[in-house]
């Protein structure tokens, strides 16, 4: 670090435009809108057969209002960084949530299939929008040291979100029916608007000469194995999640999908606590542990032992491992892409993040339909061996040591 910025990031602190401790409150909006996001994009498989009969659709039509949010997710996030680098921070972000309300307001509202597509996928441009910038926000509120607890507490909505969340609105749909639910989401948003107009600082973008290109932030060394981690590790973990109810049929659990899912969301929020703390000094052994981790679950789980007790420890395991994945991928991606490239890595993950997702399910439904749920261990310990290898490799960048 030069002398001018050692005296900038002073300036800042004394003036509080960067505090010397977590921001809290500012930091938990980002939370509630990564919370936002990711209720918005799984919520639909929880309310969809209230979905398929309220628009007259099969079940099949209806869950491809997930799809249509992914896409939107995967086609926005590095166009939408590019174009909206030298913008400020603070007003983008108001606008992304702003989205958010309109789209799921008309979801709540449309009695015609198209055009809730049309809603879902714009919902999902605002998502990767959203993401691109969460992580960088995050880390620019803080000190240097700082910066891993902080992304950390504004990345605690997604588990949040997949743990209560869902379930929440789930059970709620079924009383009130799904319109309500994407309604109250909008009314979230109205919350959240406030919220971030109140606590949250606002940035300057970069300016255009500043700012990095999508082939030059790629090539940058770290990157590309950093991402590789990312696929294969979110690969395997979606291929296991998203086919976990015919998984734990196979394992003779049937019925026992939602708690094994809260055992799995109650500890992947441990360890995002666990992250948050360590980060800073371990990111590396953090993240070679977490991979071994999820390796041994698979392999304890190819072993084809199936007492309940024996899955729910390897349930736990799992979510121990997975919890803090994100924040851990996002700071490696930061701290190898440094500050003129942020904006653009985190868009470039979310990308990577949802090709993975779309994969995985995509990946999971053929091993189901032509082998069976059984075979999932073993592509999951070859998709993590790969991905461990990777980062053991990555030692010098990426991982460093």
């Amino acid at each position: 670090m030069t002398l001018s910025q050692i005296s900038s990031l002073e300036s800042a602190v004394q003036t509080n435009k960067i505090p010397a401790r977590l921001p809290w409150l500012a930091l938990l909006a980002l939370a509630m809108t990564g919370f936002i996001c990711i209720f918005t994009e799984t919520i639909p498989a929880g309310l969809l057969p209230h979905i398929a009969e309220g628009l007259s659709l099969t079940k099949g039509m209806a869950g491809q209002l997930v799809t249509a949010y992914a896409i939107g997710s995967i086609v926005a996030a590095i166009p939408f960084a590019m174009f909206t680098g030298g913008l400020r921070r603070r007003p983008l972000l108001i606008a992304i949530i702003v989205g958010f309300l309109i789209f799921n307001s008309a979801t709540a509202w449309s009695s015609s299939y198209a055009l809730t597509l049309i809603a879902r996928f714009f919902a999902g441009v605002s998502a990767g929008a959203a993401w691109g910038m969460v992580a960088g926000y995050a880390r620019r509120m803080v000190p240097d040291a700082l910066r891993g607890r902080a992304l950390a507490v504004a990345m605690v909505g997604t588990p949040i979100a997949l743990t209560f969340g869902v379930p929440a609105g789930t059970v709620l749909g079924d009383i009130v029916g799904w319109r309500l639910v994407f309604g109250l989401i909008s009314l979230l948003t109205l919350v959240l608007i406030a919220w971030v107009l109140w606590k949250v600082p606002d940035f300057p973008g970069q300016p255009a000469e500043q700012r990095m290109t999508v082939g030059q932030v790629f090539v940058l060394p770290g990157i590309r194995p950093i991402l590789m981690v990312v696929l294969t590790w979110m690969l395997a973990h979606n291929i296991l999640y998203t086919y976990i109810a015919p998984f734990l049929e196979h394992l003779g659990l049937k019925g026992q999908v939602s708690l094994v899912l809260l055992v799995f969301g109650i500890v992947a929020l441990v360890s995002i606590w666990i992250v948050g703390l360590l980060i800073s000094q371990y990111l590396r052994l953090l993240v070679l542990i977490s991979l071994l981790g999820f390796l041994l679950v698979s392999a304890a789980l190819w072993t084809g032992a199936s007492s309940a007790l024996f899955v729910y420890a390897a349930v736990a395991l799992w979510g121990l491992t997975f919890g803090g994945a994100a924040t851990l991928l996002q700071t490696a991606l930061a701290e190898a892409s440094g500050e003129d490239g942020v904006d653009i890595v985190m868009p470039i993950n979310t990308t990577v993040w949802n090709l993975a997702i779309a994969a995985g399910g995509i990946a999971g439904g053929t091993l189901l339909e032509h082998i069976g749920a059984q075979s999932f261990p073993g592509v999951l310990l070859i998709l993590l061996l790969i991905a461990l290898i990777i980062a053991w490799r990555a030692k010098k960048h990426g991982f460093p040591s």
